[in-house]
Formats: C-alpha cells, sequence, structure tokens
C-alpha cells in the first residue's frame, strides 16, 4: 500500500517536513553517493548506520573487512585487534536517520513523511515536531536493539521516525481519508480509505513480518528492522497527545455522485 494523499488541510507550509525530505534526498546522491539504479557505499552506510553490536557493547567498534563483504567487530568470537577509528556510537543514531539502502528505500520514505508528516507538523508547530520526530526515531531504534542487541548490522533509513508519525496521525485522524494505491501481485488499484485502516493495516503488517523474523531460521530476515517501526509508531501513538495542541476537525466525505 502507498498513500498519495489525504483530505486534511494545513495552516502553514511545512517547513520542517520539507526540509528532513530535502536533507534525506541531499545526504543519500551526495554523502551516500547513492543513485538511481546505484546502491551506495557500504562503508559509509557501516560508519554512520545504527550498529546494534557498538550500542550494546558500548566502547567497541565495527567495520568492514578486507573484502567489503562481511562485518567484524571488537570482541567478537575469532576476531583479533582493534578496527579503525569510527564516528562515536551516540552520534549514529541520529545519522542513521538520513541514511538509506535504495533510492526506492529513500522515495518510499520520503513518501510517508511528505503525506502525512504535513499535518503531524502542524498539530504541533515547528520546534516540537523536531523533537517529536527525533524521540520517535530513537525509540524505534531502541526497540530494534533490545530485539536483537548484538547485531552487526547497520539500521540505516528514516522509517522509524516516519513510523512515529504515523502512529501520531492514526491517533489525531483515525476518520480522515487516505487515497491509496493497492498492489495485488502484479495488478493495482486506487481506493479511498480510513486513515485508522489504511495505518492499522501497515501496522499489522510489521507485526506479522516482525513476528515471522523472531521464528524464522537465523540469518533469513528480509533486512528490514521491522521492531523499529513497530516502536515508533507505538511511540508516536502514545506522546502525540502531549505535544499535539492544533488538532484539525476532519472534513465530511464528499457524497456519492457530487461534483467540485
Amino acid at each position: 500500500m502507498f498513500p498519495l494523499k489525504d483530505n486534511i488541510p494545513t495552516d502553514r507550509p511545512a517547513v520542517i517536513t520539507m526540509l528532513l525530505i530535502a536533507i534525506n534526498v541531499i545526504v543519500y546522491f551526495a554523502a551516500q553517493r547513492g543513485g538511481i539504479l546505484d546502491a551506495p557505499d557500504d562503508g559509509f552506510i557501516v560508519n554512520w548506520g545504527v550498529i546494534p553490536y557498538e550500542l550494546w557493547n558500548f566502547g567497541r567498534e565495527c567495520e568492514l573487512d578486507g573484502s567489503g563483504a562481511q562485518i567484524l567487530c571488537e570482541g567478537q568470537q575469532g576476531v583479533s585487534g582493534e578496527v579503525d577509528s569510527q564516528p562515536p556510537a551516540w552520534v549514529t543514531p541520529f545519522s542513521s536517520f538520513f541514511l538509506h539502502g535504495s533510492v526506492l528505500h529513500l522515495a518510499g520514505n520520503m513518501l510517508f513523511l511528505w503525506i502525512f508528516g504535513n499535518n503531524i507538523e502542524d498539530s504541533m508547530g515547528r520546534v516540537k515536531f523536531v523533537l517529536f520526530y527525533v524521540i520517535g526515531g530513537l525509540a524505534a531504534l531502541a526497540a530494534q536493539v533490545v530485539i536483537d542487541p548484538n547485531s552487526p548490522v547497520p539500521m540505516i533509513g528514516a522509517s522509524g521516525a516516519v513510523a512515529g508519525v504515523l502512529g501520531a496521525y492514526a491517533v489525531l485522524y483515525p476518520r480522515a481519508r487516505v487515497v491509496t494505491v493497492i498492489f495485488v501481485v502484479i495488478i493495482f488499484t486506487i481506493i479511498e480509505l480510513p486513515a485508522v485502516l489504511m495505518l492499522g493495516l501497515w501496522f499489522a503488517q510489521q507485526i506479522a513480518l516482525g513476528a515471522t523474523d523472531l521464528t524464522g531460521p537465523a540469518g533469513e530476515g528480509g533486512g528490514v528492522a521491522y521492531f523499529a517501526h513497530i516502536g515508533g509508531f507505538a511511540a508516536g501513538a502514545l506522546l502525540i497527545k502531549l505535544f499535539a495542541t492544533n488538532i484539525k476537525t476532519v472534513p465530511p466525505r464528499a457524497p456519492v455522485g457530487s461534483m467540485a
């Protein structure tokens, strides 16, 4: 499912939402040197992404081996010596928000951020939205680290913070209407769904896929941090009422057959 637009108007331009999108795009193409068809540099991702092992074993660092095919971490069984100097582990939770593994990863996150972020920013103001976005992202990372604390695989992407925005939207505007593209194998259709249904299905999918990762054979996960999505969504849903001060009334749905 991919959202195209919602029916909640905003009172002011979503400056922070647009700025976040711009920063993510610039980082992907300029700093990560990613392309439309080319993946970004793996070394950059290992250096600036969040590695659960580094946070859980604070002071121990990880890096790509000489072949670039494996991530080695100080203190792991069979690993000796020290890795080259890396960015401080406490910095990576913040830098990871702006890294993506492919242009599709970037585009998907930015689409969801644009559709839902403008209304959440409008509900609380720009300064509070920055704080809310960061808290949602950190909660997302914490959830995934707790699930797999010794993983050497970098966590990257805005999806945890964006999931916090989705959780907030589901609480504030459950009756909003979202024009959504639904894919079934190679067939797709465009329908209008209540936000609570669209976002509820998305959240249920994350839970189901996360449970599959937990019960499946080790190493067969799809490379997606589903528990980060779950943690971010839950944090956003729980915290939004503490931040939101400008909650809109949902416009009535247009009668069938009416013309604009």
